[in-house]
């Protein structure tokens, strides 16, 4: 069937990609932003919070790339995204004029997560390294 063509779950782990290493990577070089901006909404230890998020976005994407780990990389993105829609895009406690936007994306994220979820169902496909490994 044409869709189950292995270039297919390379696309989904690409397109996955697409959001998550440009938003570790610009966490790098704005480093001091990000942990002013977690510290913005009142998370302890920002710092912290600020590396942990560049190597789950970063370290993940980069897996999901190779298709290494992927179910696992997957899954790690998937809590790391609703964790991180829950504390910066908390629409249900904004000013109504302010809603909008955050509601957007939230659930824009709850759909991604939703996608990290069947890609860590589905695995990486036969263009991957988890595939060499027989765990595709």
């Amino acid at each position: 069937m044409f869709l189950q063509h292995p270039l297919f779950p390379l696309i989904a782990r690409l397109l996955m990609v697409a959001v998550f290493l440009p938003a570790g990577l610009n966490k790098v070089i704005g480093f001091e932003g990000t942990v002013g901006y977690i510290a913005s909404v009142g998370l302890p230890l920002a710092t912290v919070g600020a590396v942990v998020a560049i190597v789950v976005e970063v370290g993940a994407s980069l897996a999901l790339l190779a298709g290494f780990a992927t179910r696992w990389a997957a899954l790690v993105l998937a809590v790391f995204t609703l964790a991180a829609s829950v504390f910066f895009h908390n629409y249900w406690a904004m000013p109504a004029d302010q809603q909008f936007v955050q509601q957007l994306l939230f659930f824009k994220n709850v759909g991604l997560v939703g996608g990290l979820i069947a890609l860590a169902v589905a695995g990486a496909g036969a263009w991957s390294l988890d595939a060499r490994r027989g765990d595709a």
